[in-house]
């Protein structure tokens, strides 16, 4: 009889597997719908916003772009005679001022020659004088036919080449006194001196490629950099309205203020290869934050839009209708509504037209909105707008028109 006992325990053991199967299904459909992540109701239900006001602030009118850092002055010391070095008077990396002493050459051979110049000088114009004492007789004889004519006009020509003479000796002596105080070699201008090219007790000539020292003026300096044609006519605007527009410098990473400055000028010419023209712009430099050849990123303030209609830039949507946001109207519903947008700065999106103050506007959860739709409304006082900054050019290159969503906390 254990044929019918292996049936009867298949059976008991395939209801037990039923029994357990319906049990889980009851359980998992029993359980109470969990909204998904975000705070979003089931489907069909309202979605989860942050809102923020429509104010009124000042936009700063601001062109990014890429410099170099460029010396206003950079100076190769070379010398202008040559002659064995004698003396160093600098000490690498030292601030000079114009007419600092830096170099000494051995100016003994120059000072022989200027010597030798003077005695040459005293013989020649001794005999000028002996000349010149001559012609003084022969006039007296030529007036009373004593002498020939012929005798006093070569004794007169004799003189004028002596005096010639005397005026060459003389010039050689002012030479040789040019190339002694050569051999003193000053700071032309001001600056700091670099690295020293040259020992003490070389010989040098003023074929020398790399020179003796090299003097970069870094107070003040410049940044050259440029921006695409497009945007000169604005800038000119400003400079011909008499408008002195402000320069901001930031580091490679564009997120470090280095120094603030003016544009001081722009090329004549716009290169054709790339549409872009060059601008200089200076700064006093006092901290020598700017160091030459140095990269930086240059932010340009060249207007202030003033009482302008300002929203975050979270909140501006772009798609097949053009530009719009959400705004949540009073009965907690959002509807769609088209913008005209004007300059950016940083976060903070001017509207010429659409939007009012006080309006709000949905800056987080707009990604599954429509028009009508029912929302949840949640608290969030980082999705208010940033205020105006108190320095607009001081806000870091690259940041116009960049839009952040505002942090949440637990998806609430």
């Amino acid at each position: 009889m254990p044929a019918p006992r292996s049936r009867w325990g298949s059976i008991v053991a395939g209801a037990v597997v039923l029994l357990l199967i319906a049990g889980v299904a009851w359980w998992i459909e029993s359980r109470p719908a969990v909204p998904p992540a975000g705070g979003r109701g089931g489907a069909g239900g309202p979605m989860s916003i942050v809102p923020a006001s429509v104010t009124k602030g000042d936009i700063a009118i601001v062109l990014d772009a890429l410099g170099t850092v460029t010396p206003l002055s950079t100076v190769t010391v070379r010398t202008q005679i040559s002659g064995q070095l004698v003396n160093i008077d600098f000490r690498e990396g030292q601030d000079v001022k114009k007419g600092d002493a830096l170099a000494e050459i051995d100016s003994r051979p120059y000072e022989l020659a200027q010597q030798q110049a003077q005695g040459q000088l005293m013989r020649d114009q001794a005999l000028l004088d002996d000349a010149r004492l001559d012609l003084e007789r022969y006039k007296t004889l030529q007036a009373t036919n004593a002498i020939p004519k012929q005798q006093y006009d070569t004794q007169n020509s004799l003189v004028q080449q002596l005096q010639g003479t005397v005026l060459t000796d003389q010039a050689q002596i002012d030479t040789d006194k040019l190339n002694i105080a050569y051999c003193h070699i000053v700071a032309p201008g001001d600056g700091r001196v670099g690295l020293r090219q040259v020992d003490q007790g070389n010989y040098v000539t003023p074929g020398d490629a790399n020179g003796i020292v090299l003097i970069t003026l870094l107070q003040p300096i410049s940044v050259i950099f440029t921006l695409p044609e497009d945007d000169l006519p604005a800038i000119l605007a400003r400079i011909q309205a008499g408008a002195t527009l402000s320069a901001t410098a930031f580091d490679r990473s564009a997120t470090t203020q280095l120094a603030v400055g003016t544009l001081m000028t722009l090329d004549n010419q716009i290169d054709t290869s790339t549409g872009t023209v060059k601008l200089r712009s200076q700064f006093a430099n006092p901290d020598e934050k700017l160091y030459p050849n140095q990269f930086v990123n240059i932010r340009l303030l060249v207007d202030t839009l003033h009482d302008a209609t300002v929203v975050p830039t979270s909140a501006v949507q772009r798609g097949s209708p053009g530009t719009y946001v959400y705004l949540v109207n009073a009965d907690d519903t959002v509807s769609m509504r088209m913008i005209d947008l004007g300059p950016a700065d940083g976060e903070r999106q001017s509207v010429r037209s659409g939007l009012a103050p006080g309006d709000r506007v949905v800056v987080d959860g707009a990604d599954k909105l429509r028009d009508g739709a029912k929302v949840i409304v949640r608290d969030n006082a980082a999705a208010a707008p940033a205020p105006a900054p108190a320095n607009s050019g001081a806000q870091p290159a690259g940041a116009r028109g960049q839009a952040k969503q505002p942090a949440t906390k637990n998806g609430q």
